[in-house]
């Protein structure tokens, strides 16, 4: 009997190491980018973005509406893919998914809001998300935040009633 259970811990050590070393450094990574986001949505809070189709605020002279998008393709790693599974099968809420989706649509408006700065506008109403699976297994998701960018009149000092971000 104790052989037989020292000979199982030798079989079965490497994997269950090899997954404990996995799911650390997975989560480390995603709590890395999700500090990176918080600070460069911080950077870019200046810029307002609305979601509201026929939302239009008071425009600079001149001032013409642009595209601009943001894409991004981001993977979970497969520890985390192995526990959704296992959580699936008991119908859990599987968080794994809901983190890699929050993660990609911020992570893409990140993008966008990077480049309409970079055009010198501070305004993009009209923004649109779309998610979809890169492969079958659906560990990675793609995601693409579009809008049209303008420079407005209006200030980041807006009321309640005109939050930064309009999702």
């Amino acid at each position: 009997m104790n052989q037989s259970l020292t000979q199982m811990l030798i079989n079965y050590a490497p994997l269950i190491i090899l997954f404990v070393v996995g799911w650390f450094f997975g989560t480390r990574h995603e709590r890395q980018h999700l500090a990176q986001l918080s600070i460069a949505e911080q950077k870019l809070g200046h810029i307002v973005v609305s979601s509201e189709r026929f939302y239009r605020p008071q425009l600079v002279d001149d001032s013409q509406g642009e595209l601009v998008l943001g894409s991004v393709v981001i993977a979970q790693d497969y520890f985390k893919m192995i526990i959704a599974r296992v959580l699936s099968i008991f119908g859990k809420n599987l968080t794994t998914y809901e983190t890699l989706l929050d993660r990609a649509r911020r992570e893409a408006i990140v993008r966008m809001r990077t480049e309409a700065h970079a055009k010198g506008y501070n305004h993009i109403y009209g923004l649109r998300l779309e998610v979809s699976n890169v492969n079958q297994l659906g560990s990675m998701v793609e995601a693409i935040a579009y809008g049209t960018a303008v420079s407005s009149i209006e200030t980041t000092n807006m009321t309640s009633t005109h939050p930064k971000t309009f999702i």
